[in-house]
């Protein structure tokens, strides 16, 4: 009974020290992932600092655009021979002196414009009746004219009082006559009148003047400066991180002032010849407004649309200038932006729109021109360091998913449709077998994968292998088509290079070749890739589901005339039962080659360890790729011949079975 009691205290002891190791063991997984609450929080303070401070920021991030503009010409003019002071104090006077002219210029205009606005008085009212005119029938116009005047009415009419007692009401008291005195002011508070307006605007200009001369000054000091606070530790991702930075905003910048001009030039140069008033005007707001992405066009288009409307009495105005748009901006966007090709920022297109209505709200309408710059710092960032990772995933452009990641993640939606689109794009600049190799068959080890750790229940696979057959027979007008090709030249192999090694595939004319799925129904998704990719070789292809190895199915074969057998397998565990399988079917059919491919994505064995594998499950050739299972499938090599076991039988069990033949023998000589 002690002995007993023992045994139970030590169960206890060695159970909860079982507990304590993966309570441990959970304690330091989770220490490991690291935690997002601190990143969300950091991230929400920089936007509430940015927002309350951005009187202080906003002359900040401008500056530092700038600085990045006028780097690379400060940088050439540097690499000609001309000193510091020269080349920064030099470009910075250009460029603002320039701002200073367009800006002067467009200040002009706009004032001309508003001068010549009581000139189209009488055209705007002569199309607005041309209108009513064209809808007499409904009288639209009139109606909601109507309703407006109406509403108007009843909002402006005074409440009557409510009186208690019906008493006459008192004659209404005279209203007082409102009396306003003018005074005449000096000169001194004429002037400071027109001056206090434009103290801000001045004093913002001169603080991003002097800001960015002094950055473009200390530039590799403050690059220095930045290394050691940010990233001392990694000098090679912090260097790299500004390098991209600095390069993608200096090339948005610049490419996106060379598309703005080759449009706001040609735009002047037209409304001109169309007799818009003030052409010079609106290409010169066409070339600032189309800085603001999507929304900036619009706003360029609208306004010369307007004075269209109003300057001339007909409609042919304002048609032929709609048509001019239309013209220019089907040019920019299909001729100089493919052309300049540099312009592209690697933001996506919605995360452009996020960032225009985001930083709009922080900074208002200069926040809404400095929108794509900025968030390509942001994407920049993102990119280079891991805490900010989820600002390149949430804003860039590049794919988030693997190929093989994204075609699982449609298979398992029951998305073949989708998934047979993604996979004609990517046949566009590949072959089937390889599409195979290097997507579809790493997809489903995803899948197999997830079902063998209980991820992925027996429903969830059955979607997958139905909408894999459905992409698979999607695809098979594209692999009639390769299997109609015939290569003429040698170049595209050149230019493959690897690729082109790997799958130079032999002919199969001639060959006959059975695939069998292993043992799930993803195994036999993997025996119809396989299937094909042979028949596209020229191969008589035929595939076979798992259910055929069954002891009672595997009879109903037909394997006469087979070249080959193909077992092709997912998991690795079919591979402790697989030797029984291929000496069956090497009985079945002895001229066959019998061979098993066991898919796998990378980490391949060695030739060594491949022939031990060979040799211990009797098959003609084992291998783990789509180019190496159809060069064996339609090898002309000899099967290898079955070694048969014979068992050992011990010596007393011999002795006795001997006996019971002499005696059996005797027997039938007496009888």
């Amino acid at each position: 009974m002690l002995k007993f009691s023992r045994g139970i205290d030590q169960e206890r002891a060695a159970a909860a020290g079982g507990l304590k190791q993966i309570a441990f063991a959970r304690g330091a997984a989770a220490a490991a992932q690291p935690s997002r609450l601190p990143t969300l929080v950091a991230t929400a303070a920089t936007v509430a600092v940015l927002y309350f401070a951005r009187e202080v920021f906003l002359p900040l991030a401008i500056a530092i655009l700038l600085t990045f503009a006028l780097a690379p010409l400060v940088s050439r003019l540097r690499r000609v021979g001309c000193p510091r002071s020269v080349a920064v104090i030099g470009t910075v006077t250009t460029a603002f002196l320039f701002l200073s002219a367009f800006g002067v210029i467009i200040a002009m205009q706009v004032s001309e414009v508003a001068q010549n606005l009581p000139t189209y008085q009488y055209n705007i009212v002569e199309k607005v009746r041309t209108l009513k005119e064209t809808g007499s029938e409904s009288q639209i116009l009139e109606r909601i004219g109507r309703v407006i005047e109406r509403i108007g009415t009843e909002i402006s009419r005074p409440e009557p009082e409510v009186r208690a007692s019906p008493e006459p009401a008192p004659e209404p008291e005279p209203k007082p006559l409102l009396v306003e005195i003018f005074s005449p002011q000096r000169p001194v508070e004429t002037l400071k009148n027109i001056i206090n307006p434009l103290l801000g605007p001045l004093a913002t200009t001169g603080l991003v003047i002097v800001v960015v001369i002094f950055m473009l000054f200390e530039r590799e000091e403050l690059r220095d400066r930045f290394i050691r606070l940010v990233g001392y530790g990694d000098l090679h991702r912090t260097t790299e991180a500004l390098q991209d930075a600095g390069a993608r905003v200096g090339r948005y910048l610049l490419m996106q002032l060379v598309v703005n001009i080759t449009y706001g030039i040609p735009l002047a140069v037209g409304l001109l010849l169309l007799g818009i008033p003030n052409a010079v005007l609106w290409g010169m707001l066409a070339i600032v407004l189309r800085f603001v992405p999507y929304i900036g066009p619009v706003i360029a288009a609208a306004l010369p649309l307007f004075l269209a409307f109003a300057a001339a009495p007909g409609w042919s105005l304002l048609v032929w200038t709609a048509a001019l748009f239309i013209v220019l901006e089907l040019l920019s966007n299909n001729v100089v932006e493919p052309w300049l090709y540099g312009s592209r920022t690697g933001l996506s297109p919605l995360a452009i729109i996020v960032a225009a209505i985001f930083w709009a709200w922080l900074w208002g309408p200069v926040g809404l021109v400095l929108s794509t710059p900025l968030t390509v710092c942001l994407v920049v960032l993102g990119r280079h360091v891991p805490q900010f990772e989820f600002l390149e995933i949430l804003l860039g452009n590049e794919p988030v998913l693997d190929p093989k990641e994204r075609l699982y993640q449609r298979l398992l939606a029951g998305d073949p449709d989708e998934a047979t689109d993604n996979a004609e794009d990517m046949l566009e600049e590949k072959y089937l077998v390889e599409f195979y190799d290097t997507v579809a068959i790493p997809a489903l080890l995803l899948a197999e994968r997830d079902r063998a750790r209980g991820a992925l229940t027996n429903a969830q696979a059955a979607q997958i292998a139905q909408s894999a057959n459905t992409l698979i027979a999607n695809l098979e007008e594209i692999a009639g088509e390769e299997e109609g090709e015939e290569e003429t030249d040698a170049e595209a192999q050149e230019n493959d290079g690897d690729d082109a090694d790997e799958y130079d595939l032999p002919p199969g004319d001639g060959k006959s070749v059975l695939c069998v799925g292993g043992r799930s129904d993803l195994d036999d998704v993997t025996a119809s890739m396989l299937a094909q990719t042979l028949w596209i070789q020229g191969a008589d292809a035929a595939h076979a589901d798992h259910e055929v190895l069954k002891a009672g199915n595997i009879k109903a074969l037909k394997l006469e005339g087979r070249n080959a057998v193909v077992l092709s397998v997912l998991d690795r565990d079919f591979m402790r039962h697989a030797k029984f399988t291929v000496r069956r079917l090497k009985r079945m059919a002895p001229a066959a080659r019998v061979g098993i491919v066991l898919w796998q994505e990378d980490g391949r064995p060695g030739i060594t360890e491949k022939e031990e594998l060979v040799e211990s499950l009797q098959a003609d050739f084992v291998v783990f790729g789509m180019g190496d299972a159809v060069r064996e499938a339609l090898s002309d090599e000899m099967p290898r011949s079955l070694k048969i076991a014979h068992p050992k039988i011990a010596p007393g069990y011999a002795m006795r079975r001997s006996k019971r033949t002499d005696r059996g023998s005797t027997v039938k000589a007496d009888s």
